[in-house]
């Protein structure tokens, strides 16, 4: 059965790299890729690339999925209190699915109270946030915590990539 992926990039100002660099490494192991935003059509990268967006948050079904992904970079901040991307976030927090989240983006799941003892790592400027949730933030690079997956940003994105691979594949 082919993996599926939901990669969820900000409307305006994800990171390129960190959207990308991992899609590339799903594709090339035989895991679809669904992008993901708060609105259908096109989402503009940090560097002003426009890409299609194949579905909307709202109609994330977690069921249709095996993992979850968030994407970083500036615009990620649209989801920290986004009350859609808390519940798909806590919804994936169940046996046999995969939560991830790169650079600021464990914010959003710090933020959706999903990361109380567990071990992350998250951009810098977010380690408070992380540490305030009550995550036991780590500071390195690619952080497994079970099913939980974070990456500290752009120049984690392939270990953070090859990381969520392997997930899956011990999940068969």
């Amino acid at each position: 059965m082919q993996k599926k992926i939901a990669m969820v990039i900000a409307q305006n100002g994800f990171r390129d790299e960190e959207y990308w660099t991992p899609k590339e490494i799903f594709t090339a192991n035989g895991i679809q890729v669904v992008t993901v935003s708060s609105r259908a059509n096109s989402a503009v990268s940090k560097f002003g690339r426009i890409i299609p967006v194949d579905m909307c948050l709202t109609d994330i079904q977690v069921s249709d999925f095996d993992a979850l992904l968030f994407v970083g970079g500036p615009g990620t901040s649209e989801y920290f209190e986004m009350p859609r991307a808390h519940q798909a976030a806590s919804e994936f927090m169940q046996p046999g699915k995969l939560l991830t989240a790169i650079c600021i983006a464990p914010v959003i799941l710090a933020r959706a109270g999903l990361l109380q003892g567990k071990k992350a790592t998250v951009f810098p400027t977010g380690k408070e946030e992380l540490e305030k949730a009550g995550a036991i933030y780590t500071g390195h690079p690619v952080e497994i915590e079970g099913q939980l997956i974070t990456a500290s940003g752009p120049e984690a994105a392939e270990a953070f990539g090859r990381a969520i691979v392997k997930a899956l594949a011990e999940k068969d």
